[in-house]
């Protein structure tokens, strides 16, 4: 079996999974979202299957896929770290904006830095 970095790094997949999270979908609707063939779609659709990220449900003729969230846990614990870092950057930048002083009340705030109300420029 793949890891989940080396399946979500294919963009088709990463389509799916978007697509799946809408809504599950059966496989003709997939196809036609994607604008693959249908055994190209079906190719995918099993390395997902294959790895846990989705579940096929048989319908009379029809078989509806649907996301399973658990082997995005992955991911996201890897991205955790990276999250704290952002979060610290933004709290930073939030810190750096509320210390600067607040407009006037003649002030346009389209006007940006530098620039005077009514400039035009």
């Amino acid at each position: 079996m793949a890891t989940s970095f080396e399946v979500l790094a294919e963009p088709t997949r990463r389509r799916i999974l978007d697509l799946l999270l809408e809504r599950p979908r059966s496989v003709g609707e997939l196809v036609e979202q994607l604008r693959l063939s249908q055994p190209g779609t079906s190719k995918h659709l099993r390395v997902l299957r294959d790895n846990g990220f989705v579940r096929v449900r048989q319908d009379a003729q029809r078989r509806w896929y649907e996301i399973r969230p658990e082997p995005l846990a992955e991911v996201d614990a890897w991205l955790a770290p990276y999250r704290r870092l952002w979060e610290r950057h933004l709290d930073a930048l939030e810190r750096h904006l509320d210390a600067l002083p607040a407009p006037g009340p003649d002030s346009d705030p389209a006007a940006g830095p530098g620039r005077e109300p009514g400039d035009g420029s």
